[in-house]
């Protein structure tokens, strides 16, 4: 009774204390306040009234926010409505003002912040910026205004309420063009069904601008270099049909003779400057281009031709559609154009070689007389060799973590046509952790690997026209060794050659017609060789073995599209290993799926496998959304084994799966897990999978940002294994063996770099627990997991 009461005494006395500080700090933070003023303590929650609930009336409600908040001294990470009982720099502000030396100096000059006035954070002009928001998005009656509150407990505090009313939104009625030349006229209707202001549209001034920004691009994609989006006014009507606004689209007053003529490129000319920023000192003609170098031109001349010379058949010819508008047929491939430009920019751009583009048009005379402009084209390449080095600490949600480094040597235009050679140094240590630690699963691994890379397809030609979009050809070797001290070493080499190339913006493809993996194991310790004896699965993902291999990968991905509200991304990948070499057995009279073939002595594997992914981003405003993801494959192991790979196999759970379940946790089927068996990860794995999730995600406060989802899925045998009972797919058993879980998450995103904390709740577990019904995790902790990554999950 003594030890309670005394714990009571110390609660109170703590209490007491916080009180005392509480008050203390009340009074300091407005001691030095200036005469006649208030010291801001932050907003009450706007109030907003006829709040307009579409996707432009919640981003006009939005900007209104921020153009009225201010953060207060006491903000919670920058929030102008979430406060802090005490603010720390305020304090220091007051208490060490008048210190002149010592400790109380030092302390004002690195935490003191001056108080934020009620007058400095001046309402009244915040509101009128509001008010501007309103009319940028067609809330043309709406009002914004504000409300004072003084604090009852101290006279010289005051917070802020602000009011909206949004009123009515204006939508747009009619879209005309005026006062344009004929021909500029008649390029600008045929746009017309491209327009960003169709008949009801609500008006907003982003919209105007991109479609000021629209007109000036098809304007200079037909031969008008000079026109800029400057050169275009709008004229607005909104008394004719109320709620509606008639608008006309005219050139302004004084716009110059020159930028609706169409202009013609005369005389190419490159500069590539020295290393350091050399002038060239030294040129050569090649064909109709001049290229002015420093001392030696180190890049191949064919090669610079083939960079700057735009032919896409689809824009010869819709740079001559434009230019039979005018009557120059005869000149149509010579006509300026915008969209010619961007390409060529990207173009050298995408070979990684240059530090320095410049792109410039010199008219022949000043006076534009001529119609013709000269192309110089100034480049200055990057550093010949690059050194990165990159080290981090890996922590797995399969209870592994560990250093890792790995150092990379580039060399750039290594052949004069901006091919990189790049060669790989990386490795890494990993000791167990959890409940079944044991260096006996302590490991490292050390990889060598190098790659040549070539901007282009090499060996094979997309028919007679050379197609303008970004493509490589990847050879790549390397070699890696993994060494289990009390268990096994394990050597893998390897190579591939692979085409990545992107006809559009939309679609990416990557095809890898060669690719031959080996696997060998060098050593086995006596505590190894029964390990497989009880573990079979872990020696067929271990055997000796070829993987032969070729795949083809196409990626869809409209998130770079101008006017895409809810961005879609569906990867779909096909793998076929061993069928080749198969079928050169099978000209030597052997059948395609007998067992037994071997290449150099060794069993390769033969196996078909299929993944596809689709994620799609529904977003609600810029400070929420909603991301889904449904993804599945299969694999199907055939010929020299019924197996496949152990590491070309399925499995779910970890930071970027149902993350409810750590990594290889869960699964195949209604398969349990051995509780008791620390090496039971190994056989939770399978030949197909399906998983799905749902994520919304929201603005918590600054850079800090929320989450809430839901997971389901599972991985599946096609064959039975008498080792693994309830494992192999059934329609029958597939709805109860689907695990489900939710959570919640944390991200911290820096724009270039996001940290994510995630803490996943299972709901149902795919096997037998003992517990009846569909919830059936027997415990809470037992159905939770906490997995720390960086990025999204998807």
């Amino acid at each position: 009774m003594r030890k309670r009461r005394i714990q009571i005494s110390s609660v109170k006395c703590i209490l007491l204390c916080l009180c005392i500080v509480f008050a203390m700090s009340s009074c300091v933070s407005t001691k030095n306040l200036p005469e006649g003023e208030l010291l801001y303590t932050g907003q009450k929650s706007m109030v907003v009234k006829n709040f307009y609930p579409h996707t432009l009336g919640r981003t006009a409600l939005e900007e209104v926010e921020a153009a009225v908040a201010t953060a207060p001294n006491n903000a919670f990470m920058g929030s102008s409505t979430i406060t802090l009982p005490f603010s720390f720099h305020l304090w220091a502000y007051n208490r060490y003002l008048k210190s002149e030396s010592g400790v109380g100096k030092w302390m004002f000059d690195h935490f003191a912040k001056e108080p934020v006035l009620l007058s400095s954070v001046n309402p009244d002009i915040r509101i009128r910026a509001a008010k501007n928001v309103l009319r940028d998005y067609g809330f043309f009656n709406g009002n914004v205004s504000y409300e004072t509150f003084i604090d009852k407990d101290d006279s010289l505090k005051a917070k802020l309420q602000y009011t909206l009313d949004m009123g009515n939104p204006s939508f747009i009625d009619t879209v005309e063009y005026r006062g344009f030349s004929t021909p500029s006229l008649r390029i600008i209707e045929r746009g017309r069904q491209n327009t960003l202001l169709p008949s009801g549209t609500q008006f907003n001034v982003t919209a105007l601008n991109d479609e000021r920004t629209r007109i000036s691009n098809i304007l200079r994609d037909a031969g008008r270099y000079y026109f800029r989006p400057d050169y275009l006014i709008y004229q607005a009507d909104t008394t004719l049909v109320p709620g509606r606004v008639s608008m006309r689209l005219v050139p302004i007053e004084g716009i110059p003779e020159a930028a609706e003529r169409p202009f013609y490129v005369g005389e190419k000319t490159i500069n590539v400057m020295g290393k350091y920023g050399e002038a060239p000192n030294d040129s050569i003609i090649y064909e109709d281009l001049r290229i002015n170098f420093h001392n030696k031109l180190p890049i191949r001349e064919k090669v610079l031709k083939r960079w700057v010379t735009y032919s896409d058949y689809r824009m010869k010819r819709r740079l001559q559609d434009s230019a039979s508008i005018i009557g120059r047929l005869f000149r149509s491939e010579n006509l300026y154009s915008l969209h010619r430009q961007n390409r060529i920019q990207e173009r050298l751009t995408n070979t990684g070689i240059f530090r320095y583009i410049d792109m410039q048009y010199t008219p022949r005379d000043s006076a534009l007389v001529s119609d013709t402009l000269d192309a110089s084209i100034n480049l200055m390449l990057d550093k010949p060799y690059m050194l990165e080095a990159d080290f981090n600490a890996k922590f797995k949600s399969n209870n592994q973590m560990g250093p890792g480094a790995s150092v990379t040597l580039s060399k750039n235009n290594i052949f004069g046509g901006a091919e990189t050679w790049n060669v790989t140094l990386d490795g890494y240590y990993e000791w167990q952790t959890g409940k079944y630690r044991s260096s006996d699963m302590n490991s490292y691994q050390i990889g060598l690997s190098s790659s040549l890379v070539f901007p282009r397809i090499l060996f094979f030609r997309l028919g007679k026209r050379e197609y303008d979009f970004p493509a490589t050809t990847t050879f790549r070797v390397y070699a890696n060794v993994l060494n289990r001290p009390k268990y096994y070493n394990m050597r893998s080499f390897g190579g591939n050659v692979t085409y990545d190339f992107q006809p559009t913006s939309r679609y990416k493809h990557s095809f890898t017609p060669f690719k031959l993996a080996f696997n060998t194991l060098s050593r086995m310790t006596p505590e190894f060789v029964q390990l497989i004896i009880e573990n079979p699965a872990l020696y067929i993902s271990l055997q000796d073995q070829f993987i032969p291999s070729m795949s083809y990968t196409m990626t869809y991905d409209n998130s770079g599209r101008s006017g895409v509200k809810h961005p879609l991304w569906w990867q779909n990948s096909l793998s076929s290993a061993g069928n080749v070499t198969s079928l050169v057995y099978k000209i030597g009279g052997k059948d395609f799926t007998e067992r037994g073939k071997k290449m150099l002595g060794v069993p390769f594997a033969q196996f078909l496998k299929l993944t596809t992914e689709l994620r799609y981003h529904y977003i609600l405003d810029k400070n929420q959304m909603i991301a889904a993801r449904v993804l599945g494959g299969f694999i199907w192991s055939y010929g020299n084994a019924t197996t496949a790979p152990y590491m070309e196999q399925f499995y779910i759970g970890g930071a970027n799966s149902v993350r409810s379940y750590t990594t290889r946790s869960v699964g195949p089927g209604g398969y349990p897990p051995d509780e008791n068996n620390k090496y039971s990860f190994i056989s939770h794995v399978g030949d197909m999978r399906l998983e799905a999730n749902v994520e919304y995600r929201f603005r918590l406060v600054g850079d800090l940002d929320g989450a809430v989802f839901l997971d389901a899925g599972n991985v599946w045998l096609l064959r039975k294994d008498e080792n693994r009972p309830d494992a192999r797919f059934s329609l029958k058993k597939f709805p109860k063996q689907i695990a489900l879980g939710t959570g919640l998450g944390l991200r911290y995103d820096m724009d270039y770099l996001v940290f994510r904390l995630d803490l996943g709740v299972g709901l149902h577990h795919p096997y037998d627990t003992g517990k009846k019904g569909y919830f059936n995790i027997p415990k809470l902790k037992d159905g939770m997991a906490l997995h720390f990554a960086i990025g999204y999950p998807f």
